[in-house]
C-alpha cells in the first residue's frame, strides 16, 4: 500500500461520498486510488477554484465533509 490508497481508505474511513477537482501530474496517483473506490464519487471541474466552491458548497448543503483535490 502506498500513500494515495493510504489516503483514500482514511477517506472512506470518514466516510466521504464525493470529492471536487482536477486530475493532474502531483495527483494522479490519489486519483488512480480514488477510481478504485466504490464508495467515493469523484467529479471532475474546469477550474481549481471551482473544485473548492463546489465542495463549500456541498458541505454547506448536505451537512457532509466537502472535499477538493488541485494540483499546481
Amino acid at each position: 500500500m502506498n500513500g494515495a490508497r493510504a489516503l483514500g481508505k482514511m477517506l472512506e474511513k470518514q466516510k466521504v461520498k464525493v470529492i471536487f477537482g482536477i486530475p493532474g501530474g502531483a495527483v494522479l496517483d490519489i486519483c488512480e486510488a480514488l477510481a478504485d473506490s466504490t464508495s467515493i464519487r469523484t467529479i471532475l471541474t474546469r477550474h481549481e477554484q471551482c473544485a473548492a466552491h463546489a465542495a463549500d458548497g456541498y458541505a454547506r448543503a448536505s451537512g457532509q465533509v466537502g472535499v477538493c483535490m488541485a494540483t499546481s
